[in-house]
């Protein structure tokens, strides 16, 4: 595994990682983040800040997908389950009982799972409507930032809900989406054709994508977006205050089961 970015609390060592399928990162609205990897038999590997037990996933089987919130980590078991662990003073953990579950994603402050009949659940704050999406359908994919929630539709639109100061949920013009990814405060739609759409807070560029070609995955973190290109190259836009879009020397990257 390769890994850019501040490493104060060793987020980023995990160049001893292998078998990992899956990695997700904890949000870093202040340096404090952490790293977790989804392993080939199911385990999970976590490294980094853990003041709140956000790392202490050593006990966990059966695992299926993992994501890394701020200050908690998700993971969603073989069953359909989903168990959390991390900071839950707005709720954000409380998944115990949810089932028939096939994806979730991790926000800031909320946490949203989507089930096998297209629905959304969402526990955590909802200050700004972020979770009130009890009337979505139709859903095969969810992402969440600091304060919003994005949904992708089986006809490949996408709905948003929440906090839309920066125009991060302005989304209902988008068509031919296959994949998306939210930001703190803006959000990423790769698109059918390689190319990416982008929307809401753009101060430090990281909705500068327009220019990219060939894309067939992309992420976003707090005040940066990553696209993976279809030979294995990588791409970043946005804040690099600590090296967090160095990736231009990356090669040979390959999607999870690839």
């Amino acid at each position: 595994m390769t890994a850019v970015g501040d490493n104060k609390y060793g987020q980023c060592d995990v160049s001893d990682w292998h078998g990992i399928v899956m990695l997700a990162a904890g949000s870093a609205h202040t340096g404090n983040s952490h790293t977790i990897g989804l392993k080939t038999d199911g385990t999970v590997a976590a490294v980094g800040w853990n003041k709140h037990n956000q790392c202490d996933v050593s006990g966990w089987r059966d695992m299926v997908a993992v994501a890394a919130g701020w200050r908690r980590t998700v993971g969603l078991k073989s069953d359909g389950t989903v168990v959390a662990v991390g900071r839950n003073n707005e709720g954000q953990c409380n998944v115990s009982g949810w089932r028939d579950m096939v994806a979730f994603a991790a926000g800031d402050w909320h946490t949203v799972g989507l089930k096998s009949d297209g629905t959304v659940t969402i526990v955590g704050n909802n200050r700004y409507g972020q979770c009130n999406v009890s009337d979505w359908r139709d859903i095969v994919a969810a992402a969440a930032g600091y304060l919003h929630t994005v949904g992708l539709k089986t006809d490949g639109t996408v709905v948003a809900a929440g906090w839309n100061k920066r125009d991060q949920c302005d989304v209902s013009g988008w068509r031919g989406i296959v994949a998306i990814a939210a930001g703190s405060n803006h959000t990423i739609g790769l698109k059918s054709n390689g190319t990416v759409a982008a929307v809401g807070w753009n101060e430090h560029g990281q909705c500068n994508v327009s220019g990219w070609r060939d894309i067939v995955a992309v992420a976003a973190g707090c005040v940066h977006t990553v696209g993976l290109k279809s030979d294995g190259t990588v791409v970043a836009v946005g804040r690099n205050n600590e090296g967090q879009c160095n990736v231009s020397g990356w090669s040979s990257i390959q999607l999870p089961g690839n």
